[in-house]
């Protein structure tokens, strides 16, 4: 993975995530829980590091894929509809995460989920892979990232992508 530490000692990566959305209008996601300090728990699309080189599209398939069993095309991924630059902690290491998110409409209600590609740190990371509505990540109790992805989902849902790549926290 194309992972690298700056002269602070903060570990730097890009990532991609989808945005995966069911015919149900659910979009899917992962609860995860930091190794290091198991009170730390968030939501997040599924997506993450790219390797050296790989393209953006290319990885965020490949991730959703490992992550979930649905396997997509790069072409049927729209956006990037949002970019954000996260910093966190995560197994008692600091990172500054640079990451485009991409928008993909499945046609049908959620298809069966397939988890046997998840790595070792995400077997020890991520409680749960849910699909949820935009509704149910806004009374979920626990941190969502990025915050904004109940109104994105909402308005990609309500007037599809209007082109351009919302910079979010």
């Amino acid at each position: 993975m194309g992972e690298w530490r700056d002269d602070e000692g903060v570990w730097f990566r890009r990532a991609a995530r989808v945005i995966a959305v069911d015919g149900a209008g659910r979009v899917l996601m992962m609860r995860g829980v930091d190794p290091a300090a198991h009170d730390h728990v968030w939501w997040i699309t599924p997506g993450g590091g790219l390797d050296p080189g790989e393209d953006e599209r290319a990885g965020a398939v490949r991730e959703l894929y490992e992550e979930s069993g649905l396997r997509l095309d790069p072409a049927q991924l729209t956006g990037p509809v949002a970019v954000r630059s996260a910093l966190f902690s995560f197994d008692g290491r600091p990172y500054r995460q640079d990451e485009v998110l991409f928008f993909a409409r499945l046609p049908e209600v959620a298809a069966e989920l397939d988890t046997t590609g998840w790595t070792p740190v995400e077997q020890a990371s991520v409680t749960e892979l849910r699909w949820c509505t935009a509704d149910e990540l806004d009374a979920v109790g626990e941190p969502v990232y990025p915050p904004a992805l109940p109104s994105i989902v909402r308005g990609l849902l309500d007037g599809g992508w209007d082109g351009v790549a919302r910079s979010v926290e």
